[in-house]
């Protein structure tokens, strides 16, 4: 089978283009293909020196268990913030500003964050500056 340069060449220049404006980092799929390409079109009288498959071996578990523990954080932190978050419900909350104060109806947990919906309507993401506490604002007593 044989295939012509220029087409190779195309391929492969719009594969690496695109693999560019998608992502920078290789993840543990991407490896694992490279590696595999790798080894399929090595030639075979000139085989890979065994020291460097050994250490390709060691990159490639370093990365599963990058990926494992990445998700094993992911689901830590999940898991914590839904401990967290019974507790605000009813609760009061203030923003850092002072702008957006009510009563916490509803608690969202996202990616990045968690917002509190209040009994107004309004959301607020919980962040640091943010007061919690059992009474209303107004409510409160003056500092001394």
């Amino acid at each position: 089978m044989t295939v012509d340069a220029p087409s190779a060449v195309g391929t492969q220049s719009n594969t690496q283009q695109t693999a560019t404006k998608q992502t920078q980092t290789l993840d543990y799929d991407a490896f694992l293909m490279l590696l595999t390409a790798q080894m399929q079109y090595q030639d075979p009288t000139k085989p890979m020196d065994s020291t460097q498959f050994v250490s390709q071996l060691a990159s490639f578990s370093g990365v599963e268990q990058a990926v494992k523990t990445n998700q094993k954080l992911d689901s830590l932190l999940v898991s914590q913030a839904l401990g967290q978050v019974d507790d605000l419900i009813g609760k009061y909350v203030t923003s850092m500003d002072g702008k957006i104060t009510g009563k916490v109806k509803e608690v969202h947990i996202y990616s990045n964050g968690t917002v509190v919906a209040l009994e107004d309507g309004k959301e607020l993401l919980l962040d640091a500056g943010v007061k919690i506490s059992e009474t209303p604002p107004e409510e409160e007593a003056p500092a001394a």
